[in-house]
């Protein structure tokens, strides 16, 4: 990172300060490692129309008197040329609750806003698309296609391998 680049960096949360805000004070967090099988990334990828990073997955899971009260995911990924940071969080029944910029290293214009994010929050996995109601930000398009990128992948992980099965 060049010093012009790194003068535009922000780091808005550190991880122990994006954890609560995910979840309460009075809630434990442990971290969850999935290891989804070939099928279940395919299916994953299927669902999410986006390629897994990688075949760990590692999810923060929200725990009070034993009942898990929600999901988060710290993702990091390029936006155009430098790095976003995301934290996603869902309800225990997979719907997408918040999304957090925890840092983001493009120029500040080229970040979407808080208001944006908050119009991803309990849309159904079909609905988290440009083609439906959420709209991509002008001069913030790159960045809001990739947060939108992580709120289909995060979901379609919840899909493939948290939900309970129905009986």
């Amino acid at each position: 990172m060049t010093a012009a680049s790194s003068a535009l960096a922000t780091v808005y949360y550190s991880k122990a300060e994006a954890l609560k805000l995910a979840f309460a004070e009075d809630v434990g967090v442990e971290v969850l490692s999935l290891f989804p099988t070939p099928e279940q990334v395919t299916e994953i990828e299927r669902l999410a129309k986006v390629k897994l990073d990688s075949n760990l997955i590692s999810l923060h899971v929200g725990k009070k008197q034993g009942q898990i009260v929600g999901y988060a995911l710290i993702e990091s990924h390029t936006v155009r040329t430098q790095p976003e940071t995301l934290l996603l969080v869902l309800n225990p029944d997979g719907r997408l609750r918040n999304v957090y910029t925890l840092a983001f290293h493009e120029p500040t214009e080229y970040q979407p806003p808080e208001r944006w994010f908050a119009l991803l929050t309990n849309r159904s996995l079909e609905d988290l698309s440009f083609d439906k109601e959420v709209q991509a930000v002008a001069g913030a398009t790159l960045s809001s296609r990739a947060a939108l990128n992580s709120a289909r992948k995060l979901v379609a992980i919840f899909e493939v391998l948290l939900k309970p099965a129905k009986p």
